[in-house]
């Protein structure tokens, strides 16, 4: 059997490098447009940072794990397609801001129709709206005149950090198809490929609309509980209760439990915010105005935070932080990835930079070319970032005569660090925003520090 997968970014290559690992008598090929990606993807520093990754991908590599730009000779050779391309919210026309932009799914399935001849079974492993199969199948069929495809949808449940272990060992997975006899055959073949590893009671089977719509509606519900737990950390704040006890005491309840139930800056990375719009957008589209404003209150509730932190930020060092060095620890949207994509920092980041701060940042995995096109997107000015904004390899050095340090990725190094010496070399009063809760707070403030905490 051959496997092709068509996009190699944060699911293609770590989902197909797991693949290739667990089962060698499968030739598995990796196919992107983007040479310098597929670059990376040959040599010795993978274009995508998970722990766990290097030591999968290392062994199978030019043995049944292939990476390359020919993406018309992987298609014709395959089996089996996964399409995992981007599949980015939409920033021009209807569904502007909220829809997803399905140009790069269209596009593979206009290259998967030219090239193939015989059958091919085409798994949806990119985000993508209830009822995308339907239109898959018609763009293959109308422009295929010797293919015949079975479409299934294999969504991702991924999450960045942990991803080689949710790959390994995952809570399900899930495969929607046809309820025809071909359709249940293509079924059978995947789930056969992954039962190589995983026990089939794990492995999910439905149509093909519950399965496009369980994969938005899973990432809705774990953005709605950040939302709801960063909503109560503000009322803590005023209150006087603290967050972490608040969430423990609720998280004992087993009708509730106690994940994603942290509080922070704010949720970020590739998946939540575009599928929770995605969501509301589908809703609006078939006349649920109600359903589509609920959803849409996990985002605004999500913008609200960052904006606050920054702007508590700004009224604790007086009110102004022009001309101020502010320290910034972390930028991706979590520990252990180099994504950035949607990240808490961003924002914060851009706030600190218009109130005409001096911003240092720090990340053991993120370069400051990619913090730079982050805030460009964002509509920072060049001329802002290249006066105001610099990058420091080391955190001891950032917050150097810093006057004050924000904590925005949970970082574990950042625990360790030399916090006395930190103080130290700061101006005072030196002050601590942890947008993570990750610190001792306590021993800080011995140090000197003041410390700011979500809801607390």
């Amino acid at each position: 059997m051959k496997i092709c997968c068509l996009g190699a970014g944060y699911v293609g290559g770590p989902t197909m490098a797991m693949i290739a690992h667990q089962c060698p008598d499968i030739q598995v090929t990796v196919c992107d447009l983007n040479e310098a990606r597929i670059a990376a993807w040959n040599s010795a520093s993978l274009p995508v940072y998970e722990p766990g990754l290097d030591e999968i991908v290392q062994p199978a590599r030019g043995k049944n794990l292939f990476f390359t730009t020919n993406v018309t000779q992987s298609i014709k050779d395959a089996d089996i397609i996964f399409v995992s391309v981007g599949t980015p919210t939409k920033t021009y026309g209807a569904g502007a801001g909220r829809a997803a932009d399905l140009r790069f799914i269209e596009l593979a399935a206009r290259t998967i129709a030219e090239v193939s001849d015989g059958p091919k079974i085409v798994v949806e492993k990119s985000t993508i709206p209830v009822k995308t199969a339907e239109a898959l199948k018609t763009v293959l069929s109308a422009n295929s005149p010797n293919g015949k495809f079975q479409i299934l949808s294999n969504p991702e449940f991924l999450a960045e950090g942990t991803a080689i272990a949710d790959l390994e060992n995952p809570d399900r997975i899930l495969i929607g198809g046809e309820t025809t006899p071909e359709g249940q055959a293509a079924i059978e073949t995947l789930v056969s490929i992954y039962a190589r590893w995983i026990p089939r009671e794990r492995i999910l089977t439905t149509n093909l609309w519950s399965s496009e719509l369980s994969k938005l509606v899973a990432n809705a519900f774990l953005a709605q509980r950040i939302s709801s737990i960063n909503a109560i950390s503000a009322l803590c704040e005023r209150t006087g209760a603290d967050i972490d006890e608040v969430a423990r005491a609720i998280g004992t309840d087993s009708r509730i439990g106690p994940k994603f139930l942290k509080a922070s800056v704010g949720f970020g990375g590739s998946c939540f915010q575009k599928d929770v719009l995605n969501l509301t957008y589908l809703c609006e589209h078939f006349g649920l105005p109600e359903v589509a404003a609920y959803w849409d209150q996990v985002i605004q509730m999500n913008d609200w935070q960052k904006t606050r932190f920054a702007r508590h930020i700004v009224q604790t060092l007086f009110n102004t932080v022009s001309g101020k060095k502010v320290a910034i620890l972390g930028f991706a949207f979590k520990k252990d990835t180099n994504d950035t994509r949607e990240s808490a920092a961003i924002y914060v980041v851009r706030d600190l930079l218009m109130e005409q701060a001096n911003v240092v940042v720090h990340d053991p995995q993120v370069p400051l070319t990619q913090i730079r096109q982050e805030l460009t997107y964002l509509g920072v000015p060049t001329e802002t970032l290249d006066r105001q904004l610099t990058f420091s390899a080391d955190p001891i050095t950032a917050a150097h005569q810093a006057h004050g340090i924000a904590v925005l990725t949970e970082w574990d190094q950042f625990r360790h660090l030399d916090w006395k010496q930190i103080h130290e070399h700061m101006f005072k009063p030196a002050f601590l925003f942890d947008g993570r809760n990750l610190l001792d707070h306590e021993s800080l403030r011995t140090l000197g520090f003041n410390v700011y905490a979500i809801g607390k």
